[in-house]
């Protein structure tokens, strides 16, 4: 899952949540080379012709129209949530794309867990609700990440409200 909950010994309960990755970097740079090798196969047959550079320019820019896109998809990407709980609040820092962040708190007394299954921007919306707004938590996962996510959370906010803590 593209979350992790971090242990509470002596430090608040903490939940980091990042979209999945399903091409790291490493597979990145072997697609970009494998595309090139194989756009560069048809190339064998006109070496030393004139074809050769009026293809050339089309299958570079093919290459590199790849390059750029999946470079945007790793920019676009570069979200992530972090949900701190204590006994006394309850707080989510989103951080975006280009550096955006985003902060919301709450009493954790008052937070709510919300499931929608319809209804919502993405199936099964997850949000939390406290402080007289509601807010979005973990919109980049698949569905049945975001059932499995509100249940922990559920669990998670009644230890915290518990007297034991």
């Amino acid at each position: 899952m593209p979350y992790r909950w971090l242990p509470s010994e002596n430090t608040p309960e903490r939940l980091t949540i990042w979209p999945y990755r399903s091409l790291p970097r490493r597979g990145f740079v072997w697609f970009i080379g494998g595309t090139a090798a194989l756009l560069a196969v048809p190339l064998l047959a006109v070496l030393g012709s004139p074809i050769l550079w009026a293809l050339l320019p089309f299958l570079l820019g093919t290459v590199a129209a790849i390059w750029l896109a999946l470079e945007k998809s790793y920019r676009d990407a570069e979200i992530t949530e972090v949900l701190t709980l204590t006994r006394d609040q309850v707080t989510l820092i989103r951080l975006g794309p280009k550096g955006k962040r985003q902060d919301w708190q709450a009493n954790p007394h008052w937070v709510q867990v919300g499931l929608y299954p319809t209804g919502g921007p993405v199936p099964d919306y997850l949000t939390l609700r406290g402080n007289g707004r509601e807010v979005e938590l973990g919109a980049f996962l698949t569905p049945e990440e975001r059932k499995v996510l509100a249940s922990e959370l559920r669990q998670h906010l009644r230890a915290t409200r518990s007297p034991g803590g």
